[in-house]
Parts: C-alpha cells; sequence; structure tokens
C-alpha cells in the first residue's frame, strides 16, 4: 500500500473573513480531514492558515476556504509551499491551534 504523499501549504484569505468566525471553522473542518496546523488573523483584515497533511485532505481543505462559513465574501486565496517549521507554531499537545493575531 502506497503512502500517501504529504504536503504543507500557507493560505492567506482575504474578503470579509474576519469577526465571522472563520478561524473556528477553519479549525472544525481541518480536524474532521485529520490535518494538522493553525489559523490566525492577520493585522491587515486577512485570515492565515498552515495546514499539512494528505495531499487529498488539504486540496479539500482549500476548497472550503474558497467559500468560508456562511457569513464570509472570500475574495481570493493566495497559496504558497510552506515548511515543517512553520508548525512549530502550533501550542504544544494540538494537532491544530488557532493563533493571536500578528
Amino acid at each position: 500500500m502506497a503512502i500517501e504523499s504529504q504536503e504543507i501549504k500557507r493560505l492567506t484569505v482575504r474578503g470579509v473573513v474576519q469577526k465571522i468566525g472563520f478561524r473556528a471553522w477553519t479549525e472544525r473542518k481541518a480536524l474532521r480531514l485529520g490535518l494538522d496546523g493553525w489559523v490566525r488573523n492577520r493585522l491587515d483584515g486577512s485570515v492565515e492558515i498552515l495546514v499539512a497533511g494528505p495531499r487529498p485532505a488539504v486540496a479539500q481543505l482549500i476548497e472550503h476556504c474558497r467559500s468560508g462559513p456562511p457569513l464570509a465574501r472570500v475574495d481570493s486565496i493566495e497559496i504558497e509551499e510552506a515548511s515543517e517549521r512553520d508548525l512549530g507554531y502550533r501550542r504544544n499537545g494540538e494537532a491544530f491551534s488557532l493563533l493571536p493575531t500578528v
């Protein structure tokens, strides 16, 4: 049985994405998909997501983020490669963390 390839992506989601539960929604979706990572608001009004896991699950989370939770209006998503080191921002013992705004 082949091992699924893992990938790590950094998403920057822009639009109406703060103060509407986007971070908590992202955390729930990621945990349901078995993904690791974190999510935080940015001072510029965007939401930053770091997600790691099997390629199909990462792709599924990205698709969910294109529309976001019910009150969101997603204008764009920037997707970049990220590294294992970026996962280090998670809180100890958490697979997926809600982080403070930066």
